[in-house]
Formats: structure tokens, C-alpha cells, sequence
């Protein structure tokens, strides 16, 4: 039974596998692959391109999609467990597409072994999907995964979009930019991982010409208020950095801007109608790759 719960469980063939079958789903995405085949989102934690994307993944593929998009419509707000959820609903589907609150719980779920599960996001670990969808962005505006120099701005604390993308992109010899205040910085087992890999890093609190100018991906994310446990600290960090359209004077032609969303204030809408912005693309990208990780996990193949 194939799972995709973290990204480092894909090797680099595995990925460009992924990649090249989302290129084949951008070219021609109805296709009537999932027919008879029921997929379950469960969404514990609320989310809106994620789930919206693989239910549309789903609809285009021609299967059917059964879930919920808030826990306390389901019986988790009764006190059921966990594994009693996962084991209830693969009595009904063929594959489980799950975002939960709790780091860890997409892991336990595919433990049960009982259905194919996607991690859709489990707290602030990992987001594998966006990461797929991230990768399959790069190397469509860059022309290839390799030698990028990419530049993480924002809460890398708790971004697990961010966390994820540095595994993913360990495979390509990238090297990064972390951009953070202290109170946000990048966790060590992230720079640790960095380091055993061999992946160059610099950590700075600049967020300014000097970073913007020299990179190929300028990946921003949100401070996610969720996240926080005390208010105030949430207030002090919360618009730290912004991204205008006069910062990207000077900046490489080919560079462009990545957010997984929502955004809230750290980009601006003047930014928008630039070359430079592609987060409505990439979250488009996000169908393809989802269809593609659909077909993986339930060995579906295709040919063109």
C-alpha cells in the first residue's frame, strides 16, 4: 500500500516521476482514471486551496469525493479517536486525503494501513503536496530543479511548507537564504539537516536588496496566527516583512515569487501584475500535481 505522508520519502527519480506525470495532467487534466473510485478529504484543520484542488483532482479524474471540511462537523467533536475516523472512513474509500492540527497524525493514520493516505498537512511538520507542487513550479519557471538559489522569508518556525521544500529540494543542490526574525528562525533540525546533506545556507534578519537581488526563488510565507499561543508575540512579528514592487528593482529577470497561501500582508497587491509573481500560477500547478500523486498512490499509470 503506497502512502505519501513526508516528502523525504521520495527519492529524486520518484519526484521527476511525479513531476513529468503532473506535466502529462497540465496538457490534458480530464481524464476518466479515478472512475468508480471514492476519495475521502478529511480536513481537521481549515484549509482552502489544498482541499479544493484534490477534490477538484478528483472531479477531473472522474471519481467521487466524500469527507468534511470542518471537524466539528464530524464525530471527532463527540470525542471519537483518531483511529477510529481513519478506520470508519476506509470502510467507504479507496484513498484518504487528511490535514489534521497534530504533527505526526497523518503518519499514524497510514500506520493503520487500512487506505492509501495523503498527507494534506499535519500541524507545523509537513506538507508534501505543496511541496510537489512547489517543485514542479520551480522547475517550470526555471527550466530545471538544479544549482536554484532560493530564499525562505517569513515564519520558518512553523512553516511546514518551508520545512518540507528544503527536503525536497535536497536532491537538486540548492542553497538558501534563510530570512527570519529571531523570534521565527528556521529550527535547527532543519540546519542540521542542511548540513548533513551538504546543502549551503545563510541566515539573515535582512530582509533587502542584497537577498532579493541575488536568488532565482524568493518564497514567501505568512506568520500563521494559529500557531501562536501568546497574541502579543504574534502582533510583534506579524507584518515584519513586506514585499512592494519597488523592491524587486534590480532583481534577476528569471526570478520569481513563490507563497503557498493565503497571503495576509507580506505581499503586496502592487506586486501582483509583475513578471515576477507567480503564486496564482502555482497554486493552479497544485491540481496537476495532486491528480499525479492521486494516480501514484493508487498505481494508476498513464501513458501521455
Amino acid at each position: 500500500m503506497k502512502h505519501l505522508v513526508s516528502i523525504n520519502q521520495l527519492d529524486s527519480s520518484e519526484i521527476i516521476r511525479l513531476l513529468d506525470r503532473a506535466a502529462l495532467f497540465e496538457n490534458c487534466p480530464n481524464r476518466k482514471l479515478l472512475e468508480g473510485r471514492i476519495v475521502a478529504t478529511l480536513f481537521f484543520e481549515p484549509s482552502t486551496r489544498t482541499r479544493l484542488s484534490f477534490e477538484t483532482a478528483v472531479n477531473r479524474l472522474g471519481g467521487r469525493v466524500i469527507g468534511f471540511s470542518d471537524a466539528a462537523t464530524s464525530s471527532s467533536s463527540k470525542g471519537e479517536s483518531l483511529k477510529d475516523t481513519i478506520s470508519m472512513v476506509a470502510n467507504y474509500a479507496d484513498v484518504i486525503v487528511m490535514r489534521h492540527f497534530l504533527e505526526g497524525a497523518a503518519l499514524y493514520a497510514s500506520e493503520l494501513d487500512r487506505t492509501p493516505i495523503v498527507n494534506a498537512g499535519d500541524g507545523a511538520n509537513q506538507h508534501p503536496s505543496q511541496t510537489l507542487l512547489d517543485l514542479y513550479s520551480i522547475r517550470k519557471t526555471q527550466g530545471t530543479l538544479f544549482d536554484r538559489t532560493i530564499a525562505l522569508v517569513g515564519d520558518l518556525k512553523y512553516g511546514r511548507t518551508v520545512h518540507s521544500l528544503i527536503e525536497g529540494m535536497a536532491h537538486f543542490r540548492p542553497r538558501f537564504i534563510f530570512v527570519s526574525p529571531p523570534e521565527l528562525r528556521m529550527p535547527e533540525e532543519c540546519k542540521d539537516f542542511c548540513r548533513l546533506h551538504g546543502i549551503p545556507f545563510t541566515e539573515t534578519t535582512d530582509f533587502g536588496p542584497e537577498v532579493i537581488q541575488s536568488v532565482d526563488i524568493l518564497y514567501m510565507t505568512r506568520v500563521q496566527r494559529e500557531r501562536f499561543i501568546d497574541p502579543e508575540e504574534y502582533e510583534r512579528v506579524k507584518n515584519v516583512y513586506v514585499l512592494t514592487r519597488s523592491m524587486l528593482e534590480g532583481c534577476r529577470p528569471t526570478m520569481r515569487i513563490l507563497h503557498p497561501l493565503p497571503r495576509v500582508g507580506e505581499i503586496a497587491q502592487d506586486v501582483d501584475d509583475t513578471p515576477q509573481a507567480y503564486f496564482v500560477q502555482q497554486a493552479q500547478n497544485g491540481l496537476y500535481v495532486r491528480q499525479s500523486i492521486l494516480c501514484e498512490v493508487l498505481n494508476i499509470e498513464i501513458d501521455n
